[in-house]
């Protein structure tokens, strides 16, 4: 008797987390029988009056998809909007973008709207199935309801594309549904935007932006070994996933210098990629490009009050004398050999002068200034690296339609030319930041060429 109550205990204790994990992730209370007013099979307006609600909500979903940069993760290069296959490359193999254009076969066309609220709000397909946590259904679960309807008038208005997206390629057992269950159950919970009572208005606006719709964290924000992020409003940086860039921390201001710069000088950077000492880089610039240069002022200025308020919260108790500072700054100096700084300075002349300037002033508004810039003084250099060694264009806006190019030194220095170059930019002119080894160059040359 003894022994069947032991087996007992035994099996109901590993019941018992099985039963949790389907309760927690497969009981989302949404039936999908239920459609809202407006969904796939309604789109046909009985009178003027509809058809002008209809419109305006298809509109405020176009704004709203811009707004998240739905298009961005969803479109192949070279693709048709919408219509997915974009490959994301993660540290447990690849994840397809899906097709979102209204194509029964292949997109989204079967749905309704309790289908997408599902899939925004509680990460399950039209199916049922678990999605994969690439898509940011950590974020999109505090987009609201009506914007989540609009969202879908949207969608659904598009042209069908007919493009079946290949099968994740997941290694076992990461794409099955229990693993995801089990990811869920310790990484996700279902969640409302909450207003902060004792904040603005705006303030509460530019925090629904960054944690929802924007998912800014998604990027901006470390992955545990599990490949999850950082609550929503973690904004602490990390490196990014399949793309070895650096999200830097939007909470540090020696980064980012969100909680000193002037309003209207972050909503520059965010509209355009640039500001007086900021120039956006990486996978950014296709944020700004395909989003935020969208946004209206009053957004712009919603996210620019929040990120400055949050950024200010996290500014150190205690600062760092000038004493401290020089030292620091000498001490980096004095680790770099004689050799290396006097080719840093030969190859800044040879490759670098004529457009940043013979003091890293720049050119504004074509060229970035050198000095203050915080893309060069942050401790980790990856971007940097990145930027020398395969070159580019800034992103482009419709206040700036051709931006500045940068060459690509990949096949022109070797990692100690490029090495000694870096350092030399971040060590002249008042800027003082560590010196960039030729491993730091090493590792991003060898790293990204695995990707590209």
């Amino acid at each position: 008797m003894r022994r069947y109550v032991i087996g007992a205990c035994v099996a109901l204790t590993l019941l018992l987390p099985i039963a949790w994990v389907g309760l927690d992730n497969f009981n989302d209370g949404i039936d999908t029988q239920d459609t809202a007013e407006i969904d796939n099979d309604t789109q046909d307006a009985d009178s003027e009056e509809d058809a002008q609600i209809l419109r305006t909500l298809e509109s405020r979903g176009a704004y709203l998809s811009r707004a998240g940069n739905c298009m961005g993760c969803h479109t192949q290069p070279g693709g048709e909007p919408y219509a997915g296959g974009r490959v994301f490359e993660t540290p447990f193999g690849r994840v397809y973008a899906s097709n979102l254009t209204p194509d029964e076969s292949t997109g989204i066309g079967k749905w309704n709207t309790q289908h997408f609220w599902r899939a925004l709000h509680h990460g399950r397909s039209y199916d049922g199935r678990l999605l994969t946590p690439v898509f940011p259904y950590n974020h999109t679960t505090l987009i609201t309801r009506d914007d989540a309807d609009a969202l879908f008038a949207y969608l659904i208005s598009l042209p069908p594309v007919e493009q079946r997206v290949p099968a994740h390629e997941l290694r076992w057992p990461y794409g099955t549904q229990a693993a995801l269950a089990v990811w869920r159950s310790l990484n996700f919970k279902p969640a409302e935007f909450k207003a902060a009572a004792h904040k603005s208005n705006e303030w509460n606006r530019g925090a629904y932006l960054v944690q929802g719709l924007g998912h800014c964290a998604a990027c901006h924000s470390a992955r545990n070994d599990m490949g999850a992020t950082g609550a929503v409003d973690d904004l602490r940086g990390g490196m990014m996933w399949g793309a070895n860039w650096y999200a830097p921390s939007l909470l540090n201001d020696k980064e980012t210098q969100l909680g000193s710069t002037p309003l209207l000088e972050t909503m520059r950077l965010l509209q355009t990629g640039h500001n007086q000492h900021h120039w956006v880089t990486g996978p950014m610039k296709e944020v700004v490009q395909h989003s935020l240069q969208y946004l209206t002022p009053s957004d712009l200025r919603a996210m620019a009050v929040y990120l400055q308020t949050e950024t200010q919260n996290h500014l150190p108790t205690k600062t760092i004398s000038s004493n401290t500072q020089n030292a620091q700054a000498l001490a980096w100096q004095t680790s770099v050999s004689a050799e290396s700084r006097n080719n840093g300075a030969k190859l800044y002349v040879q490759q670098c002068a004529n457009c940043h300037g013979q003091y890293g002033e720049g050119l504004e508004d074509v060229y970035p200034a050198l000095t203050r810039n915080k893309a060069v003084l942050m401790s980790n250099p990856t971007n940097l690296v990145q930027s020398v060694l395969y070159g580019g264009f800034s992103v482009s806006t419709s206040a700036q339609p051709r931006p500045h190019g940068m060459p690509p030194y990949v096949l022109v220095m070797s990692d100690a030319d490029i090495a000694d170059v870096l350092t030399h930019i971040r060590q002249r002119w008042g800027n003082q930041a560590p010196p960039v080894s030729e491993l730091d160059v090493a590792k991003v040359r060898g790293a990204s060429s695995k990707i590209r």
